[in-house]
């Protein structure tokens, strides 16, 4: 994820922080600054934040670890101000494994709200949050026990893109498709993002983005569901661009210019002695012709690190690569010659068309 840093590794996870949370943290230390009046109180806050942020690392490391033991590895843990976020390789089109993988997070945060709750119990006669607030060790423990109870019943609701969403699909999908179950999870996404938007205007405006997050959520996920659905079990040939123009490694900016102006490819495979060295992609070339002009070599401006994809492969593994790299056109190549161009244009033609048909049928169906 683009301004995030590297925290180290958890259990082999890697562990990433986004430059905004430094703002949530800075905006947390003005918080109980003011409301304490002490810099002793900002910094309380402070800390406070990241003990909230580590309860959200044990939940991220709980879907995880469960993912794991499924054969299904975790690209990153990404710390943003908004909460955490496991990046899955892929989720598991098994309804009781995901279900086991969406649960295993919140049963992370209820062990950590029991935890905290009998340390509460054997140090104070009340676990009704005290006067001092974060100003002693037992306020502490108290707030950061409510803040984990109130988390674990909000990451429960059964909307995208919360785990109480997933949990949803997942029961669903026992019982009928993996797209109809996600429609349907999505759907309640949406609505709950409605009742969001709806309370926020009337008591507190901070729900309003809640509600703009869990309708990007919700539309995220059926938006994916959709692409996975329709990419399922389409080989590349059927959608790759044939018969495209390729441009030698010897060629000008201004040559390559000129081919994007008179048709309508814009990125191209670059070959050197007949053999696919590279990709010219649109924004290469315009990144080119600032830096050095149009006399400057298309060797000079393209992309070495492209990736290739063969004929016959599934299309959505070849678009799992493609998505991995700054390129939007992927060379399909058999023994080494060139055959087409994998595009996201290609990809997401084939998602429309299907979603088309599929509209159709249904009206169909119903008429």
């Amino acid at each position: 994820m683009k301004w995030s840093w590297s925290l180290g590794r958890v259990a082999g996870i890697q562990l990433r922080i986004h430059a905004t949370f430094f703002i949530l943290l800075a905006w947390m230390a003005l918080v109980y600054g003011r409301e304490t009046g002490t810099l002793g109180g900002a910094v309380a806050g402070v800390v406070f934040t990241i003990a909230v942020f580590a309860s959200v690392v044990l939940h991220e490391l709980g879907h995880a670890l469960t993912a794991r033991r499924f054969g299904v590895d975790t690209r990153d843990i990404t710390l943003l101000p908004i909460g955490g976020v496991a990046r899955l390789e892929a989720i598991p089109k098994n309804p009781a494994q995901e279900l086991a993988i969406a649960l295993a997070g919140p049963a992370v945060t209820l062990a950590i709200t029991l935890v905290l709750g009998m340390a509460v119990r054997l140090t104070a006669r009340s676990v009704l949050p005290p006067e001092a607030g974060l100003a002693t060790a037992a306020g502490f423990v108290v707030e950061l026990m409510w803040v984990n109870a109130m988390l674990l019943v909000f990451n429960l609701l059964p909307a995208f893109p919360m785990d109480g969403g997933r949990v949803l699909r997942a029961l669903l999908a026992m019982r009928m498709s993996y797209l109809r179950a996600t429609r349907i999870a999505a759907r309640a996404g949406r609505a709950f993002a409605l009742l969001f938007g709806m309370l926020g205007v009337i008591y507190d405006p901070l729900l309003v983005l809640v509600a703009l997050f869990v309708w990007l959520g919700a539309a995220a996920e059926s938006g994916e569901e959709e692409m996975h659905s329709s990419l399922a079990g389409v080989r590349v040939e059927r959608v790759m661009s044939r018969g495209v123009h390729t441009l030698s490694v010897g060629d000008t900016l201004d040559a390559a210019l000129q081919r994007v102006l008179s048709g309508f490819q814009h990125d191209f495979p670059v070959t050197d002695d007949g053999r696919v060295v590279g990709v010219l992609t649109q924004r290469a070339l315009l990144a080119g012709l600032a830096a050095h002009g149009g006399e400057s070599r298309v060797g000079d401006a393209m992309d070495r690190s492209f990736r290739s994809a063969a004929p016959s492969e599934e299309l959505e593994d070849a678009v799992a690569r493609l998505r991995e790299t700054h390129c939007r056109a992927m060379p399909v190549m058999n023994d080494g010659q060139l055959l087409g161009v994998l595009t996201l244009d290609n990809v997401g033609e084939l998602v429309a068309a299907t979603a088309a048909l599929r509209k159709s049928t249904a009206g169909a169906a119903t008429a």
